[in-house]
């Protein structure tokens, strides 16, 4: 089974069209929050003097929420709004302990 069969399986997909389109939203999503990062820490004045602590909680605090945002927004204008609600559901549920209920990819 190659990989690209592999994905399909595990993620529920349909067709390879399906993975390139996750693939790139992936990418501009990361792409968005890098800018994003740079942007936020500018307004918070938060530069590379600032204590490493402090930036980490900054970063964990604004850009992981709004990196996951970015990948809804993303997902849903490139038409795969289901695909990333049940992955953005799926890590979420790592950080939030919850009932011990496996999510179904869509």
């Amino acid at each position: 089974m190659s990989f690209v069969e592999k994905i399909k399986k595990r993620w529920n997909l349909t067709s390879t069209f399906q993975i390139v389109i996750i693939l790139i939203v992936f990418s501009v999503t990361g792409f968005s929050a890098v800018f994003a990062k740079d942007v936020v820490f500018e307004i918070l004045n938060v530069s590379e003097e600032t204590s490493f602590w402090v930036r980490v909680l900054v970063w964990l605090v604004t850009i992981l929420p709004l990196y996951y945002v970015f990948l809804l927004t993303f997902g849903t204008l490139f038409g795969q709004r289901s695909f990333f609600w049940w992955f953005t559901k799926k890590s979420f549920s790592r950080f939030i302990p919850a009932k011990k209920k496996k999510t179904k990819a869509p």
